[in-house]
């Protein structure tokens, strides 16, 4: 069966106003789920469909030999705007801590600066380490953007959150210290 050419690119690029509008509905379900606790499921299960696109739009690109250059550059922007959404908007609402998302985020979008800035030379796709590193952001920011706290109470809930936000950051400055020793050796192996 033959799928169009551009069905992954274009699954890739429908994640850009998913994440626009998810954050909103994040926003507008308010902290702890008030006032609006069904904004902050159907925010919760938009984030969860769309991080799980990512695996849908990398494996039919593979499968049909379809891998362009435009996905190895979008794929990666469009997660980082849905997980930088989740970030952002969890600590608005005070669920997850400032520092961490700083951290998150500088290196996030210091490495996107950085696959743009070489784009016309070429096209860095992400390596297996920032794989795990966006799978695990999506499974945590899954977690903490279910309203879980009102079947398991808010301690456990907010221990549980802080913990995979812990193993998210060191995973994403250690996938960040990886992409950077890759490019080093990259531009060294090219001189």
């Amino acid at each position: 069966m033959a799928i169009p050419r551009q069905l992954p690119n274009a699954i890739t690029i429908a994640r850009i106003p998913l994440a626009v509008v998810f954050f909103i509905l994040l926003l507008l379900g308010g902290t702890y789920g008030i006032p609006e606790p069904t904004l902050r499921w159907i925010a919760a299960i938009l984030f969860i469909v769309g991080i799980s696109t990512d695996w849908v739009d990398g494996y039919l690109a593979r499968k049909y030999d379809i891998v362009s250059d435009f996905g190895k550059l979008w794929d990666p922007i469009a997660d980082k705007m849905l997980t930088g959404a989740g970030f952002i908007g969890l600590a608005i609402l005070g669920e997850v801590d400032w520092w961490i998302v700083v951290i998150i985020l500088i290196r996030e979008w210091g490495i996107t600066v950085h696959r743009l800035m070489v784009a016309s030379e070429h096209v860095v796709a992400a390596a297996w380490m920032g794989k795990i590193k966006t799978a695990f952001q999506g499974v945590a920011l899954g977690w903490a953007l279910l309203p879980l706290h009102v079947v398991i109470g808010l301690g456990p809930w907010t221990l549980i959150t802080f913990l995979l936000m812990i193993i998210v950051l060191v995973l994403t400055v250690a996938s960040g210290i990886d992409y950077i020793v890759a490019q080093v050796r990259g531009s060294r192996q090219k001189s």
